[in-house]
């Protein structure tokens, strides 16, 4: 009998004790902090302690040799009352950032719309859309610099080929063209993004809904306004504060095309923050860091009040 109650007693294969399950909920967390670990300290490493010596920073004159000296709001008093660069920098960044963020958004959605309506050659036209994105800004820079050239770029030259020479442009050399000419740029290497991010959105609508609006002989443009867009507008909200987020920091893009120039016509906050720290020889990071956490601070309350409007007017209209 005793040895048939210890043979009971044994575990079965497979099956853990109730005190192996304990020792196991213990091992957890160590085993979460050895895996993530490593990760966790990298993150730290480059990007919390990065933001956190930034706002220290603005709060002080960083000289060489690590000298610090506190100069409290000193450094946001001279950006805001003294330094015209910067506001110009904020204009041309605010430009970009609306008219690019609607172009590129209601761009590719439209390149959506075509190719999910069946147009020829889809498969064509959905590799060539979304080639840009796979390009680096330095080869999208570098290719449209070539297009915009003066003397043999491929704009001017199809202005003269047309007849149309009296249009030529320095494109990049005329402060009236020059945000334009980058920002057209840019919209052309993101527009394959959000295109294939509405295709897959479009694919994903109920069939039946769709079905519906055509038995009811509902025209296109009408099933497009009152049945396809309220469906996207988690998409179109996603997109409008991703894009807005990126191009409230273009830096890349413009630093290749025309680093600012000329003018200041194309200088973007992000450009103008390289700048003062490390392309003047004005020996301060404090100064920059400052410039650096307000537009922060910017970018982080125009995203709030964006995501809150737009959710908003979603749950009044349905």
């Amino acid at each position: 009998m005793q040895r048939l109650g210890a043979q009971r007693a044994e575990p079965l294969p497979g099956h853990a004790t109730p005190g192996s399950a304990i020792d196991a909920r213990r091992a957890a967390p160590v085993t979460l902090a050895v895996l993530l670990g490593p990760a966790l300290l990298i993150y730290v490493a480059f990007a919390v302690y990065p933001v956190l010596r930034t706002f220290w920073n603005s709060f002080h004159t960083i000289k060489p040799q690590g000298l610090e000296v506190f100069v409290g709001l000193a450094n946001f008093r001279d950006l805001l009352t003294n330094d015209w660069v910067f506001w110009k920098a904020v204009g041309n960044t605010a430009i970009f950032a609306i008219v690019a963020t609607i172009a590129d958004v209601l761009g590719g959605l439209l390149l959506a719309l075509c190719l999910f309506s069946g147009a020829p050659f889809t498969r064509l036209l959905r590799v060539v859309w979304f080639t840009p994105v796979l390009m680096s800004y330095v080869v999208v820079g570098i290719i449209w610099v070539w297009i915009y050239d003066y003397d043999w770029g491929l704009a001017n030259v199809i202005l003269r080929g047309i007849g149309l020479g009296g249009f030529e442009q320095s494109w990049l050399g005329d402060p009236r063209t020059a945000l334009w000419s980058v920002m057209v740029t840019h919209i052309w290497k993101w527009l394959g993004f959000n295109m294939i991010i509405f295709l897959a959105a479009l694919h994903a609508l109920p069939t039946e809904v769709l079905g519906a609006a055509e038995l009811d002989n509902c025209g296109w443009l009408a099933k497009f306004i009152h049945i396809i867009i309220p469906m996207l507008r988690p998409t179109i909200v996603n997109l409008l504060v991703l894009s807005f987020i990126g191009k409230m920091m273009i830096f890349d893009l413009v630093w290749i095309m025309t680093a600012g120039g000329p003018l200041w016509s194309t200088e973007t906050v992000s450009t103008y923050v390289y700048k003062r720290a490390f392309d003047w020889n004005t020996f301060d990071l404090g100064y920059p860091s400052a410039i650096a956490v307000l537009w922060f601070l910017i970018i982080l309350v125009f995203v709030v009040l964006m995501t809150q409007l737009l959710r908003q007017r979603a749950r009044l209209e349905f």
